[in-house]
């Protein structure tokens, strides 16, 4: 039994890594906030997949639970920020706006 978690948690590793693609070469902001966040859940469910293995899933379940909520809060806060920018380059015309700068 504890191939097949192992084989889960090495298969949820190499899936991590494509999502890490989409979070740095992401087309658009919304792309690398989504790769972001998809990288967060699946490393929520490798926590609870290495609790399996290791027999201690009570601890591992409260480290998920941490992590998830962390994971949400910087998901929303990073949304946030790059609605009031409108822009990823502290150069752009959204940026000037945010810090009250005129051009």
């Amino acid at each position: 039994m504890h191939t097949f978690f192992i084989c889960v948690g090495v298969g949820l590793c190499l899936l991590i890594f494509l999502d890490l693609y989409r979070a740095v070469f992401g087309p658009t902001v919304i792309d690398r906030i989504m790769g972001v966040n998809v990288v967060g859940t699946k490393a929520t469910v490798l926590l609870i997949i290495i609790g399996v293995i290791y027999h201690r899933v009570d601890m591992f379940v409260d480290i998920a639970i941490a992590y998830a909520l962390l994971n949400f809060i910087g998901t929303l806060g990073a949304s946030r920020l790059f609605q009031r920018r409108k822009t990823l380059r502290p150069t752009g015309e959204g940026w000037k706006a945010e810090q009250g700068g005129s051009s």
